[in-house]
């Protein structure tokens, strides 16, 4: 699958960035998408009820708790056709998968359904064999549990304050009732702990961030994205502590109402036009210097690669592919109101995937 997105290099005006503040309806009863565009949090009314294609609708709440030593990630993905909650742990620094779960299931089409919003207080229990997968949302924490023979799992995320997020509604051309919608949500502070066996991972909020990556799509069949991320704590010159993350993501649909960019800085979200890498990575150059800017000059990094967490799971006519690079950033990101942040050894990630699902 070749590149799908624009080059940075051949943008010619700045991207459009329409912002949604009131609630409204995601779907006409028909199915045909309404709303296209980014706001600060979940303001569209999803019924998945609605959607028309309902072998292409896919659901999930994935959660990445990291430290820049260990990456967790807890799921649970209903993509019609089947499903699955799984965790994975992973030593970002030696390059290892820990532990690694799969609870599938077959038929999703009806049960297993998820709330149809993330950034609300919600809760969710549902068992698969004999794992069993919990989210319980409320306004100032979220705690996600996975249990499944000696496997247990158990993570606390603190959501300060008003704080805000990125969910976006991307559509895709020439198809009025496909989409792509997502609530990513930074700069959680979280604690807890993973257990197999005998052995026990511990993260403490002193240096350990979740991030939800929560999507509800009706999809083409064959997509291409990057996806990069990171939250922190960055200290300023006074040696202040402040919450600081960013979204970014680009190469899904139809980008010309609004792109899945932006800057997190205590708590609030600064919009942020497109982001292209200078240099593709593919096929061999993942683990060389990735070189980000965005068109209105505001992210301008580079990520220094580490680890290159490598998955491709191909099953037939689906497959997932993603390299997935964690790496230590350096740079400089500009707010809103045109203050400029120095970012020193700044550890996040970005992936690049191919998918056909």
């Amino acid at each position: 699958m070749e590149k799908t997105y624009q080059s940075y290099l051949e943008w010619e005006q700045p991207s459009k960035q329409k912002e949604y503040t009131e609630e409204m309806e995601l779907l006409a009863e028909d199915g045909t998408l309404l709303a296209a565009g980014w706001a600060r949090k979940n303001v569209f009314r999803y019924d998945r009820n609605r959607v028309r294609h309902v072998m292409r609708r896919k659901e999930w709440d994935f959660y990445q708790i990291t430290n820049g030593r260990l990456m967790l990630q807890v799921s649970f993905a209903n993509i019609s056709l089947g499903g699955y909650a799984s965790v994975v742990l992973v030593d970002l620094k030696k390059g290892k998968t820990l532990v690694s779960d799969m609870a599938p299931f077959i038929g999703g089409k009806d049960r297993y359904a998820l709330p149809a919003k993330g950034d609300v207080p919600n809760d969710i229990r549902f068992r698969v064999g004999k794992a069993v997968f919990e989210a319980d949302t409320g306004e100032k924490r979220r705690s996600v549990r996975y249990q499944n023979g000696d496997l247990e799992c158990d993570i606390s995320v603190i959501i300060p304050a008003g704080l805000e997020n990125i969910t976006t509604v991307l559509p895709f051309k020439g198809y009025p009732d496909r989409y792509f919608m997502t609530t990513k949500q930074n700069c959680m502070p979280c604690e807890g702990y993973l257990r197999k066996g005998s052995e026990k991972w511990e993260f403490s909020p002193d240096d350990s961030f979740c991030t939800l990556d929560w999507g509800r799509v009706c999809t083409p069949y064959a997509l291409v994205w990057y996806w990069g991320n990171g939250s922190g704590w960055l200290t300023d010159k006074k040696g202040e502590k402040h919450l600081f993350g960013f979204e970014i993501t680009w190469g899904i649909g139809d980008e010309s109402n609004a792109t899945e960019t932006c800057i997190f800085y205590d708590g609030k979200a600064h919009k942020i036009g497109a982001v292209d890498v200078k240099s593709f990575p593919k096929p061999d150059n993942y683990m060389q210097p990735w070189q980000f800017i965005s068109e209105d000059g505001r992210f301008n990094l580079c990520m220094q690669p580490f680890y290159d967490h490598h998955t491709d799971l191909n099953v037939l006519v689906m497959r997932m592919h993603s390299h997935q690079v964690h790496g230590l950033w350096n740079g400089t990101v500009t707010l809103d109101d045109g203050t400029v942040l120095e970012i020193h050894d700044f550890y996040a990630f970005c992936e690049y995937v191919e998918n056909r699902w």
